[in-house]
């Protein structure tokens, strides 16, 4: 059974920064699509960042030049990294990483991030 464990978030001031990592386990194949979503409380869920490949990182348009999505683990595939930067309060949400793995979306259980101002 093919599991996402999520690690990083947690509270920091605005301007701060935080990392979050994502680790798919239970399953021999590597995910074709690796990302993070966020839902903030009265919103909807909506994509922070998603790798595709190398040349192809897809970021919602309130975070970029902030955040990073990064997969280049050479010893793990599986594994995606999330850098947020200059973090703003409306960036407060809980944040969920998503994989995509032999056409079958895999959801995380989700961490929060809190921005203070």
């Amino acid at each position: 059974q093919v599991h996402l464990v999520e690690s990083g978030g947690g509270s920091v001031q605005t301007g701060g920064s935080l990392r979050l990592s994502c680790t798919a386990s239970g399953t021999i194949y590597s995910p074709t699509v690796m990302g993070w979503y966020r839902q903030a409380p009265g919103k909807q869920r909506e994509l922070v960042a998603a790798y595709i490949n190398r040349a192809n990182q897809n970021y919602a348009e309130s975070v970029k030049g902030r955040f990073f999505i990064s997969r280049d683990n050479p010893r793990n595939d599986k594994k995606v990294d999330l850098q947020m930067n200059s973090l703003k309060p409306e960036d407060t949400a809980v944040y969920k990483c998503y994989a995509k793995i032999r056409g079958t979306d895999f959801w995380g259980q989700g961490t929060q991030v809190t921005v203070s101002s």
